[in-house]
């Protein structure tokens, strides 16, 4: 913290709790308290009970997570495989190649993820490319509204490297594949972590696009928290959402693991 004195020290944590609890943490403290009630009294949920969670933890509840787990490690590797190699690429082209790419990945982004929905929608429902009623088309739309941050992270890590890596190992006779296998990739490592913790996070919790998406036997997560609270089941439903939170976290804790021991190599 770039505050020297002690006052200054604890009039920013003063305003930094003042600001965050009420606006990221409390919201997140009722829904934990919701799932371990049973009713509403006042303004808080009362009713201690775990039943909640012993129908978040198994059956339908445990499938969805297990849908949703699958279609976000699937949906990030190829975000970032793509969002990787188009960074890449964007880095040996001129400006105007470069503004062209990146405005086409950022397309997704620019639109709500319902629009993206739809345009996937009606795009695979027809042959050849028949993907409506399966998961993959599901897995497709999420890759699709994840890859532009994938690509953003990494084009932003490449334009911070420094070149002269690279140009010693080419003056030492090293092959292009070698030179990005063994030099560029390694110093990306750190960013291809955080972009690939922020495109699992994104696809755990996306739900606009998945609502018109996703065939009966491939539910992830966030459709049921809906279709749960929306039938007036908001305890279930809270529940549910914790278990969401907690997967995610423990997911993203991994990830923050190897990106900080790839920060020392």
């Amino acid at each position: 913290m770039l505050v020297h004195s002690r006052t200054g020290r604890w009039t920013a944590w003063v305003l930094f709790a003042v600001l965050f609890v009420p606006l990221f943490a409390l919201p997140l403290l009722v829904i934990l308290a919701a799932s371990f009630s049973t009713h509403w009294s006042g303004a808080f949920p009362s009713g201690p009970t775990t039943a909640h969670y012993a129908a978040a933890t198994r059956g339908e509840s445990l499938q969805a997570l297990t849908t949703s787990l699958v279609t976000a490690v699937t949906a990030s590797v190829i975000a970032l495989t793509v969002g990787t190699w188009a960074a890449l690429a964007a880095a040996a082209l001129g400006k105007k190649g470069k503004r062209l790419l990146d405005a086409l990945f950022m397309l997704p982004v620019a639109v709500p993820s319902v629009v993206v929905g739809l345009a996937v929608l009606v795009a695979f429902s027809q042959p050849p490319m028949l993907l409506n009623g399966t998961r993959w088309i599901v897995i497709l739309a999420h890759t699709v509204l994840v890859t532009a941050f994938a690509h953003q992270s990494v084009s932003a890590a490449i334009r911070r490297l420094d070149p002269m890596y690279e140009q010693a190992a080419a003056s030492l006779g090293a092959r292009p594949s070698y030179v990005l296998l063994r030099v560029k990739l390694p110093l990306l490592l750190p960013s291809l972590n955080a972009a690939a913790g922020l495109c699992f996070a994104l696809s755990m919790g996306e739900l606009s696009a998945t609502m018109m998406l996703y065939p009966p036997d491939w539910t992830p997560l966030p459709v049921l928290i809906f279709t749960a609270t929306d039938r007036g089941s908001l305890f279930t439903g809270s529940a549910l959402a914790v278990v969401l939170m907690a997967a995610t976290l423990l997911a993203l804790l991994a990830v923050s693991r190897i990106r900080t021991k790839a920060s020392y190599r």
